[in-house]
């Protein structure tokens, strides 16, 4: 039944054993890395509930309310109106919740409470799935509450989200929780290289920039990734090789330039891995074990130069410079200061 899924067979299978025995609870937290496929499992289970020729439980795909099940139509980004209702798909049973920007509002999580109460039109049950439901606030939480108190007999509601714990506690103790681990990178690899539209060197490469997740992997712009490792290769280089403390500032320039401002922290998680890999190769690890394989001969050529000891003081010097883009820092100044400090070490 969740063949097409790669990873998580623990969850398979427990997830298949409760749809043969009709023992689904009404209630499900989907919780897990960000393109996991939390959402693609909970569909499956509402697809159980309305697949007009099922076979052991198992859901046929092709009737037409399998066809159905999964086809929503969204509406545009900026129709705040749009999201303020149950959004179904072509099946009149399966109904979802997602965001505007950054909440879900109370309005769909009301009109949710109020369909979650009316028999279903043509299936067995009814599902309603609230995607990013970590993004409800106060008064939609509180709103759902009052659902999952008392859900309807012929309902089913599944929250999905990759941050649990910010959701209230209320909410968490009333839902049976589903935990997704991450994907394994060689099953990712292989994922993409069945669709063919990946080389081998691509698809190694974004299987372990993926974080075991192959909606990440898929979403990762490999070109533009180059580029930006591109330039945190040039800090390294001015530090380990060169000893140019003018290309590091102008790196910090570059950083902060307003066109990529979005892009400052995840050049800070490159140079991160980056470093990361060059103790590796320094400590003797494995090659395998690498991030950036792609570029194993640039990273022996940095390694041979490094000091074990610095590498995990740099490490720490990025992430503390991390956690404090938290509050409001002058960025700018913030870059400078960690490759001078970076610089110090010698």
């Amino acid at each position: 039944m969740f063949e097409k899924f790669i990873g998580n067979n623990l969850i398979k299978e427990n997830l298949k054993r409760l749809i043969e025995h009709k023992r689904v609870p009404h209630s499900l937290l989907f919780a897990g890395a960000e393109g996991i496929g939390k959402k693609q499992f909970a569909m499956e289970i509402a697809k159980a509930f309305v697949c007009q020729n099922p076979k052991m439980s198992e859901v046929c795909d092709i009737c037409s309310a399998c066809r159905r099940a999964d086809k929503f139509v969204f509406p545009k980004s900026e129709d705040k109106d749009g999201f303020k209702r149950v959004i179904f798909s072509e099946h009149s049973d399966v109904g979802l919740v997602i965001p505007f920007n950054k909440n879900i509002l109370v309005d769909a999580i009301r009109e949710l409470e109020t369909e979650a109460n009316f028999r279903p039109f043509e299936a067995e049950a009814r599902f309603f799935l609230i995607d990013e439901a970590d993004k409800m606030n106060e008064s939609a939480s509180n709103a759902l509450l009052k659902t999952l108190e008392e859900p309807a007999s012929t309902t089913y509601l599944f929250l999905i989200t990759s941050r649990p714990d910010a959701l209230l506690p209320t909410i968490r103790s009333r839902c049976q929780t589903v935990r997704f681990a991450p994907i394994e990178a060689k099953q990712i690899e292989s994922c993409l290289l069945s669709t063919k539209k990946f080389s081998p060197v691509d698809a190694e490469l974004l299987s372990k920039l993926s974080k075991g997740s192959v909606g990440h992997a898929l979403n990762t712009d490999l070109e533009k990734f180059r580029g930006q490792r591109e330039t945190m290769l040039r800090v390294l280089e001015s530090l380990l090789i060169i000893k140019d403390r003018a290309a590091l500032l102008r790196v910090a320039e570059e950083m902060n330039d307003p066109k990529i401002k979005d892009e400052y922290e995840t050049r800070l998680e490159i140079l991160q891995t980056l470093i990361h890999d060059i103790w590796l190769l320094r400590l003797g690890g494995a090659k395998e074990n690498l991030v950036n394989i792609d570029i194993l001969q640039d990273l022996k050529k940095l390694s041979a130069r490094a000091h074990h000891k610095i590498l995990p003081m740099w490490l720490t010097e990025i992430e503390t410079l991390r956690e404090r883009l938290n509050v409001n820092i002058n960025r700018k100044i913030a870059a400078d200061a960690l490759f001078m400090q970076m610089a110090n070490v010698f």
